[in-house]
């Protein structure tokens, strides 16, 4: 009984290190190699069509967008400002002020976030993170927006994370 115990056991423990490694999260080193390298500055410039989705934990799709960024850079400060317009008819603009940095970081603030959003770009990957101040019914609702977008050719990106998905196109 005791062989029988401990043979479960380890299938049970095998198991669930299978489990966890297949629920962590991607690491942005993960896609150092792949091709065609992001570089934000280049593609991030004049003017792009986007569209995308917000959704829940769970995954369900809450609402959909479209927006209109102009993009300029001026050395290693770059500015995105975002026309969006929401499948409910509201509209909203955010104009982002982004500084990269020697090691491949970006930060960056807008009027509507909370602190810094910080990112960091590998191979086809952009990474970042940052708190949105969001008005709800009335209120005012932080909500943490962990972003990943991916380089998927010359002319297009697609970007998701667990309340956003966006893909853009040159325009």
């Amino acid at each position: 009984m005791t062989t029988l115990f401990k043979r479960c056991s380890t299938l049970l423990l095998i198991s669930a290190m299978a489990l966890l490694q297949a629920c962590s999260t991607p690491q942005i080193d993960d896609y150092a190699k792949e091709k065609p390298v992001l570089e934000l500055d280049k593609y991030f410039n004049g003017t792009l069509d986007a569209y995308g989705v917000f959704t829940d934990r769970s995954g369900q799709v809450v609402k959909r967008f479209t927006v209109v960024m102009d993009c300029t850079w001026n050395g290693n400060s770059g500015v995105l400002d975002e026309a969006f317009t929401y499948s409910d008819g509201t509209k909203q603009r955010r104009v982002w002020r982004l500084t990269r940095h020697a090691d491949g970081r970006f930060t960056g603030t807008a009027d509507d976030v909370v602190g810094t959003a910080n990112g960091q770009q590998r191979g086809n990957a952009f990474y970042w993170t940052y708190t949105l101040a969001l008005p709800v019914d009335g209120n005012i609702i932080n909500v943490q927006f962990d972003d990943w977008m991916y380089l998927m050719n010359d002319k297009s990106d697609a970007q998701q994370s667990q309340h956003e998905q966006m893909g853009c196109g040159l325009r």
